[in-house]
């Protein structure tokens, strides 16, 4: 996979061997992309696609609130019902099939089929604490982003809301990289580096990285890297690590910036999580609140269904979902052919069958992140998905 990004020189420049030269081969103005879709106010995107010049629809906070149960069936019989979902920074490739589900209207389709009339919206967070206050106020119907966030609102929300999930996006892995080249594994990092992570301690790259501390360092080490990590979103952190201009010389990244990164000259891989976890995991999932679930029986059912079918579309058709990111995501700077070779990678599944969430929940609890160990998988998820063969 590491020549999905290869370049072509007249684009970019000729490549250069130092350790820190030619790190500018990433195109600016897929920089610049990137660092507007993080930095902005969240917004509301409209259903008929995410194109950069597409105006924005009205913000969450003009929504009215959500609906309780017992005035569900004037909500479900109402007009145009809004349905937000949202994706915690929702920058990257794991997102695609809840961006395929509402650029092809596949809501509005189910939801047709039950009765009911719906229009889906999509909702960028650059925190995930954000989305988290957006998903218990009501808000926000419908959340997605890595496996730590749902664990964690599982826990917090057992006694209120009641938060569980609705089903995987997406099994891939995340890569460690660095520009250090004295940095071969975890234990190689001195004070000297700074790993950048999306949140520190609680994203899914602080959690996988505090597991492979305690298996290089041994039990009770979970926290020996902590000193080094620093909090900074995904296409901050690329451009500090590739730039070269500040003391961020690592970052936990993920799908399609850690292969973006890796083709840059001086850069390495250094810890794989699919090695951490022993297998393929789930990195970004979805969920909601079990007061939405209820209060809206038919909504929920209708987005099962369209997620399901979203899943069934890229399978069938990476070429057309390639395509289809390029365009919506705005990106300039990879061809639809390097963005199918990423769909089609053997490492990554196109699922919503639940992996390795029991891993995560276990670790978690042990260090203090989680206050409940669920017995199961389908403790944290709704009976909807708990048939898939998940752990």
């Amino acid at each position: 996979m590491n020549d999905i990004y290869r370049y072509d020189a007249s684009v970019d420049g000729p490549s250069a061997s130092a350790h820190r030269a030619g790190k500018n081969s990433v195109s600016r103005r897929r920089r610049k992309m990137l660092l507007a879709a993080a930095a902005a106010p969240a917004l509301s995107v409209p259903a008929i696609g995410f194109s950069q010049s597409s105006p924005p629809s009205p913000s969450i906070g003009d929504r009215p609130a959500a609906a309780s149960p017992e005035n569900v069936s004037g909500r479900e019989r109402g007009q145009n019902i809004t349905v937000v979902i949202g994706g915690s920074t929702g920058v990257g490739i794991s997102y695609l099939p809840l961006i395929v589900m509402v650029h092809n209207k596949l809501l509005e389709k189910h939801a047709a089929l039950l009765g009911i009339r719906v229009r889906a919206q999509w909702q960028r967070f650059p925190r995930a604490a954000a989305m988290y206050d957006a998903l218990v106020s009501g808000q926000l119907d419908f959340a997605s982003g890595g496996v730590s966030q749902l664990l964690a609102s599982w826990d917090k929300t057992r006694t209120s809301v009641k938060v569980k999930g609705v089903g995987a996006l997406v099994s891939m892995p995340i890569y460690l990289v660095t520009s250090n080249p004295s940095v071969k594994t975890i234990a190689d990092f001195t004070a000297k580096d700074r790993i950048a992570v999306p949140e520190v301690r609680t994203s899914i790259q602080a959690v996988t990285l505090a597991m492979a501390a305690e298996q290089s360092f041994g039990k009770g080490q979970v926290s020996k890297l902590d000193p080094y990590t620093v909090a900074l979103g995904h296409p901050q952190a690329m451009k500090a690590l590739l730039d070269g201009n500040t003391d961020i010389d690592a970052h936990f990244s993920a799908a399609p910036l850690m292969y973006e990164e890796m083709a840059a000259p001086g850069i390495h891989k250094v810890l794989d999580s699919y090695t951490v976890l022993g297998g393929p995991h789930t990195y970004n999932a979805v969920w909601t609140s079990t007061q939405f679930h209820d209060a809206n029986p038919k909504v929920f059912a209708a987005f099962v269904a369209a997620l399901r079918e979203a899943h069934g579309q890229i399978q069938v058709d990476p070429a057309g979902a390639a395509a289809l990111w390029k365009q919506t995501e705005g990106v300039n700077d990879m061809s639809a052919a390097q963005i199918e070779r990423i769909i089609r990678d053997p490492e990554i599944e196109w699922t919503m069958t639940p992996r390795k969430f029991m891993t995560f929940a276990s670790f978690m609890n042990e260090i203090g992140l989680l206050s409940t160990k669920p017995d199961n998988w389908q403790d944290f998820f709704f009976a909807d998905v708990n048939g898939l063969p998940g752990d």
